[in-house]
């Protein structure tokens, strides 16, 4: 079954999980109940470097915040927002201004003016889905 919903492409879904090492994840704090912590934890375990994105820059995995995606002083692969999809497109524009190689919006996070944004801007955004499903629909 081909997916044509344009922001699960899964060629830009493979390029993230594969390529990409280095993830801020925006919303990321040490509440260990949230589902930003369980996938932070997943993707370390993923071999993925996890950068805590929030306004308490908490170190969270052993890893130092950040208050935001312009603080970090050290390249970013992808941005991975656990915002409501009415606060997150911020982070997307963001993640394009600090050189990002790519966005991911968490499932039920939709902005498709955000993804329309950032694509135009050639950076490939994949939104409504986790890391964790993708890796699970793998062989």
């Amino acid at each position: 079954m081909t997916n044509t919903v344009p922001w699960l492409d899964p060629a830009n879904i493979d390029f993230m999980l594969d390529e990409c090492e280095t993830w801020a994840v925006v919303g990321l704090s040490g509440d260990h109940s949230r589902t930003a912590y369980s996938i932070a934890a997943l993707l370390a375990e993923r071999g993925k470097r996890i950068v805590p994105i929030h306004p308490d820059a908490p170190t969270v995995l052993g890893q130092q915040g950040y208050a935001s995606l312009s603080e970090v002083p050290f390249d970013i692969d992808v941005v991975d927002v656990f915002r409501r999809s009415e606060a997150a497109g911020q982070f997307a524009d963001e993640a394009v201004a600090v050189g990002a190689k790519a966005v991911w919006f968490q499932l039920g996070v939709i902005d498709q003016a955000a993804f329309e944004r950032t694509t135009a801007a050639g950076v490939p955004m994949v939104m409504d889905t986790c890391p964790a499903i993708e890796w699970r629909k793998r062989p």
